[in-house]
């Protein structure tokens, strides 16, 4: 069927581009792991948490872009999608400038969230100084795969992710080992590497972008410089109610001592390597679903839903038998420490409902992406992050970390459930 394969055509890049995304981190620590000092390893981590904290609050220039595209796209509207290209680049231009000019208050209030010891405060602050200054790479960059993707386009996204990290590698391993900078020098290497993830998307723009059909200047339409900025909104502050839970989650382990943070991190690693394949299929919900809706062609938008779902489905069966049968292997492979590893099996049980509980969430958020029902996302998510909260109130007393995995479960499962409820309302509305 069509739409199967116009689905992993989108989908398999996407999963791609998502494993390559940590790799920026991992790199960069992995290289200091090699001079030998682990203030330098402590200060990777922390930076590139804090970046990775950042740029995630920012991610509605990625998807508050893919959504408009891809409506624009199945209307071939050419002046409307080039209008939503130079407008995603000014306002992920504005928003990087206004981080550099508040990057001393934005530094504050990142340790702040994050804490570090203070042994690596200097190093993270040299880090972070030299990083601050690839966000107007990394901020437009993400509008710009925003837009590719929706153009149908996720084999470019997968191409610039590619490069870049093999770029990261290269010019942090010469200025480190070559030049001698140490931690500037990763920094320094992986801000240059963002430069030229960006250089790349622009230099395959041509190759897309649509001839403009009529003469007016299209990127100076204030309808659709409003209706961008509520739907960013929307995305913003549904991710505010992400980063919430996850550092509330963070924060809560971290109460219950260095072994149960450590047995939550790793355990949370079951739900990243999920959220890495499910993502992918969201972008193709968002690609296809925005583009069938902007053509008004109910019957290929149904279609897609259902499709999607059934793969939903699928990838859940096959990930729930995977941590129910591989489990106590992947905690293995990721701990030797006899006590984390001891402990874990006692929480492992609740990584086998990730699959279950998310599914929905993943599918449905890339729906709504797609079709700019972004209002609709917001109160799912702060439906579930107010259950979220009155689930781990109530039993952490009692039951403590088992509380906290229960509460994280409970979350995933009502972001889908309320927005199962809500598409109704979306189907009646549809073409309207």
């Amino acid at each position: 069927m069509q739409i199967n394969r116009d689905i992993l055509r989108l989908a398999l890049p996407s999963i791609v581009s998502n494993i390559t995304v940590p790799l920026l981190g991992l790199v960069d620590l992995a290289v200091v792991g090699h001079i030998g000092d682990a203030r330098m390893i402590g200060a990777i981590a922390v930076g590139s948490m804090m970046f990775n904290l950042i740029y995630w609050v920012f991610g509605f220039l990625r998807m508050g872009t893919s959504g408009l595209t891809a409506q624009a796209y199945g209307a071939k509207q050419t002046d409307e999608i080039r209008s939503i290209l130079f407008s995603s680049v000014r306002i992920g231009l504005i928003v990087a400038l206004m981080m550099i000019a508040c990057q001393r208050y934005l530094l504050k209030l990142a340790m702040v969230t994050i804490s570090p010891d203070k042994e690596v405060i200097d190093l993270v602050t040299t880090y972070y100084n030299i990083c601050i200054w690839g966000a107007p790479a990394v901020l437009v960059g993400n509008g710009l795969i925003g837009w590719f993707i929706g153009m149908q386009n996720t084999r470019t996204p997968m191409i610039i992710a590619i490069v870049q990290n093999v770029s990261n590698i290269v010019l942090s391993l010469i200025l480190v080992f070559v030049f001698k900078m140490q931690l500037s020098g990763v920094a320094l290497g992986t801000t240059l590497a963002q430069y030229l993830g960006v250089a790349i998307a622009f230099a395959c723009l041509p190759r897309y972008l649509p001839n403009r059909q009529s003469t007016q200047v299209s990127n100076g339409n204030h309808k659709l410089l409003l209706k961008m900025i509520t739907n960013n909104g929307a995305i913003f502050l549904r991710t505010l109610c992400l980063v919430a839970v996850n550092l509330f989650f963070l924060s809560m382990g971290a109460r219950g001592g260095a072994t149960i943070l450590a047995v939550n991190s790793i355990l949370m690693e079951f739900y990243i390597l999920f959220s890495f394949i499910l993502d992918g299929f969201a972008f193709a919900g968002e690609a296809l679903g925005g583009r069938f809706w902007g053509a008004k062609d109910e019957e290929a938008f149904g279609k897609v839903v259902r499709n999607l779902f059934v793969w939903g489905v699928f990838i859940t069966l096959v990930f729930t038998l995977f941590y129910v049968v591989g489990g106590d292997f992947i905690v293995g492979m990721l701990t030797t420490d006899v006590e984390v590893v001891s402990l874990s099996y006692e929480y492992i049980a609740w990584t086998w409902l990730i699959p279950i509980a998310g599914m929905a969430a993943f599918v449905w958020d890339g729906i709504y992406i797609g079709i700019t029902a972004t209002g609709r996302m917001l109160l799912s998510a702060v439906v579930a992050m107010t259950l979220f909260f009155a689930v781990d109130l109530l039993l952490h007393d009692n039951y403590a970390n088992h509380a906290l995995w229960m509460a994280f479960l409970v979350f995933l499962a009502m972001r889908g459930i309320v927005q199962t409820i809500m598409y109704r309302g979306i189907k009646k509305s549809f073409g309207k």
